[in-house]
């Protein structure tokens, strides 16, 4: 007897094999079959789905939950125009928040709205005693005043107060870590809202680091949060790379650095597991740090690397003998031929064809990285909500020749690049669904067409969310598709993607979640 049969819909399976079914059977949390293989089959539970279009489970495979749970309870300046304005409430929230003494955080900082940055005199005038510590909303830089930069080494670089990558690091290394509890929380906050999205499945974009890190005990954070029942979604954790250390191995392992008892890609289950090894290699466009060939357009500064080039390669090529599969931070154009020429050489020294090395946000790749980008079988994994938000702004600092290189999506899947969807989130909007329309009409909030050839199809743009997302994550077996034998997870909506014009995707209605082939989330009731 079947556990349920999910019936009188439209699934759009993703499975060539089966692209439409009508009827689809769960048992003990995976699908069994679909259509005559289940119609007549009896079944504890027949739900009728009146019509509804269902798709598997969203895939996002670049998120920060415990940043998303956090910043949903922090005070905020985003939306602010006025340096007084935004003075006035960092004022507010200061004398709200805590005691002389104590850290206060403030979130929804972009030096873009306001026109310039805030500086550290400028953040003294309202911190009234506190340490305080503004984060930018890129999560590549942060703003403090005098009572923080009293505290930093002599060699500290700062602007006024504006710390960026590295030295952001130092600043955040000041502070206590969150504790288990507080992580937790955050993490289920953050994933509920996901799951509201059809997110079913999403990847971690790191853990334990100086740059995104929330604590040395993060992962037992996410065990927690399992535990408490606060995970609704499956969950894979990218670790930083600084946590990779020199180890005594066998000299037959070849491994130089590893993580303590060799931890590495694949350990855990199908709800919580390790992931890719995180490597960060530039910086970001919002704080114009993601590291460019030539300098961005009216700036004359091309970014910056977040190490030099050569002990960035090292790092990579370790990770792959140490048998991670790597997660390759690389925005700029500059960063991106770092990470190609230290993946070839990993490559070149021990091959791993099946090791399925991703690019993650790929931002601005050169025609003639496309090439070998595809050599390497190397995903790229990419934010189209960047684009929709932010799409005006990094087209005027790229330059007319560069712009349509932003963010590509036809010229990865022409090339036989895996193209694979995520959010980002909290850096941008979660929307699975918002993000396939922008995929498919290229355009910015304000209208703007941003490389216009490089827009694809509903249904590829569907396969980046799901198909693809399940392949960079090593999920394929279980997720990605409707298919007999994987997991019942996905998303039930009010409308066909493909059948409505692309400019009311975002819109479309997510009527219910499913995970395990049970209702984990019903953001309409």
């Amino acid at each position: 007897m079947l556990c349920a049969r999910l019936t009188n819909a439209r699934f759009l399976t993703m499975d060539p094999d089966h692209p439409v079914a009508h009827d689809l059977g769960v048992w003990r949390g995976r699908i069994v079959g679909l259509d005559a293989a289940v119609t007549s089959l009896p079944a504890r539970e027949v739900i009728d789905l009146q019509g509804a279009t269902v798709l598997p489970g969203f895939v996002d495979a670049h998120v920060h939950l415990a940043w998303t749970g956090f910043k949903q309870r922090t005070p905020s300046i985003a939306g602010l125009t006025r340096i007084d304005d935004a003075l006035a409430a960092i004022d507010e929230a200061v004398t709200r928040e805590g005691t002389p003494g104590t850290w206060v955080s403030i979130a929804g900082y972009d030096q873009r709205a306001l026109g310039r940055h805030l500086t550290a005199a400028e953040l003294d005038r309202v911190s009234h005693g506190r340490k305080l510590y503004v984060a930018h909303d890129s999560g590549h830089g942060c703003l403090v005043n005098s009572a923080v930069l009293d505290l930093l080494p002599a060699d500290v670089p700062h602007e006024d107060g504006f710390l960026a990558e590295g030295a952001m690091g130092a600043a955040r290394a000041l502070r206590l870590p969150y504790s288990q509890e507080e992580l937790a929380e955050a993490i289920g906050r953050a994933a509920r809202a996901c799951l509201t999205e059809g997110v079913t499945a999403c990847a971690e974009a790191g853990i334990g680091g100086t740059l995104l890190g929330h604590g040395p005990l993060e992962l037992g954070a996410y065990q927690l949060a399992r535990d408490r029942g606060l995970l609704p979604i499956r969950v894979q954790l990218m670790v930083s790379a600084d946590r990779l250390r020199p180890v005594a191995a066998h000299r037959d392992d070849g491994i130089p650095r590893a993580l303590d008892l060799g931890l590495r890609t694949g350990f855990g289950d199908g709800r919580l597991s390790v992931g890719a090894l995180k490597v960060f290699t530039d910086g970001g466009m919002m704080a114009r740090t993601a590291a460019l060939t030539r300098p961005y357009e009216g700036l004359g500064h091309a970014g910056q690397l977040q190490d030099d080039p050569d002990v960035l390669a090292g790092t990579i090529v370790d990770g792959h003998l140490a048998g991670w599969q790597l997660a390759v931070h690389a925005i700029g154009d500059r960063a991106a031929d770092v990470a190609l020429d230290a993946l070839e050489r990993a490559q070149r020294l021990r091959p791993r064809p099946g090791a399925r090395h991703r690019v993650e946000h790929a931002g601005l790749i050169r025609p003639d990285q496309l090439p070998r980008l595809a050599r390497l079988g190397v995903s790229a994994v990419v934010q189209p909500s960047f684009l929709r938000h932010f799409g005006d702004d990094y087209a005027a600092i790229m330059g007319e020749e560069r712009a349509p290189w932003l963010y590509r999506g036809r010229a990865f899947l022409d090339h036989g690049i895996p193209l694979v969807g995520s959010s980002d989130r909290p850096v941008a909007d979660g929307s699975p669904l918002r993000a396939v329309q922008f995929m498919v009409e290229r355009a910015s909030a304000s209208g703007r067409t941003i490389g216009p050839d490089e827009g694809i199809t509903v249904d590829e743009a569907l396969r980046a969310y799901t198909v693809a997302g399940a392949f960079a994550c090593r999920w394929e077996d279980d997720l990605g598709s409707l298919t007999p034998g994987k997991r019942a997870d996905l998303v039930v909506l009010g409308d066909e993607p493909t059948r409505v014009d692309p400019s009311r995707i975002g819109a479309i209605e997510v009527v219910a979640t499913y995970v395990d082939g049970r209702v984990a989330g019903n953001p309409t009731r």
